[in-house]
């Protein structure tokens, strides 16, 4: 397509996020760096744009239903359409979360962010992916929310902490993904979940060893998904994670 490509990524102002966009960004597409917070929206807006990635902010609160459909007509007005959702924002949740001390309080607020914000954003950018001729949604998972792993783990390195609010979120998105995959099939519309690895970010206290743009790379390539490319899939770099 001759096209400049339109992707919104939310979450985008650090982290995995704003390396998406920067990679994003770097072939050519203009961004909608998502983010709550003004001042950091708009500070990584300028660190993208010192960069040559024609970026712009987006206010978005995932959790509130106004921020969202503003956020949608934001873009509608800018754009016209959308071509990749990324969606990326998500919350970890007070720790610790051992599931007999745990506060029902976190593992809502969790969801509300990492889940119901997904489904939220998604089916309000939908009418605008609808108008791609290539549309694409990223769902950023992880690879603790595979049952197969969590279940078959024997060290914390391996899948993390026992975390009652965070990793069964990502399984819960997971499954929605699925669903949606399912919903839109043979519309043209491709969406998986793509899992980074364990990358340093504030979320883990940047214990990760992997890199922002490493975890970025295949939230990418699944952005960048061939017509007829896997939809309703749960990928990471190597390949598929198992469910």
């Amino acid at each position: 397509m001759s096209e400049q490509r339109i992707a919104l990524v939310t979450g985008a102002n650090k982290g995995i996020g704003y390396a998406i966009a920067e990679g994003l960004g770097a072939l050519g597409w203009s961004i909608g760096v998502g983010a709550r917070e003004e001042r950091r929206r708009e500070a990584a807006v300028e660190r993208l744009r010192a960069a040559g990635v024609d970026a712009y902010g987006v206010p978005l609160e995932v959790t509130e239903e106004a921020s969202v459909a503003g956020a949608a007509r934001l873009i509608e007005e800018r754009a016209g359409r959308l071509d990749v959702l990324v969606n990326n924002a998500a919350i970890a949740g007070a720790m610790p979360q051992q599931p007999s001390q745990a506060d029902p309080a976190v593992l809502r607020a969790v969801v509300e962010t990492n889940v119901l914000g997904a489904v939220r954003v998604t089916n309000a950018m939908l009418p605008l992916l609808r108008r791609s001729a290539a549309p694409r949604i990223v769902n950023m998972s992880s690879s603790v929310g595979s049952l197969t792993r969590q279940s078959s783990a024997t060290t914390e390195e391996t899948v993390g902490p026992v975390a009652v609010a965070y990793a069964p979120s990502k399984t819960f998105l997971n499954a929605v993904t699925l669903q949606y995959a399912r919903e839109l099939a043979g519309t043209g519309i491709l969406i998986n979940a793509a899992c980074p690895g364990y990358v340093a970010t504030d979320l883990n206290g940047f214990r990760g060893h992997r890199t922002p743009a490493q975890g970025a790379a295949i939230a990418i390539r699944l952005a960048t998904l061939p017509d007829g490319g896997p939809t309703g899939g749960f990928f990471e770099e190597g390949g598929e994670v198992p469910w």
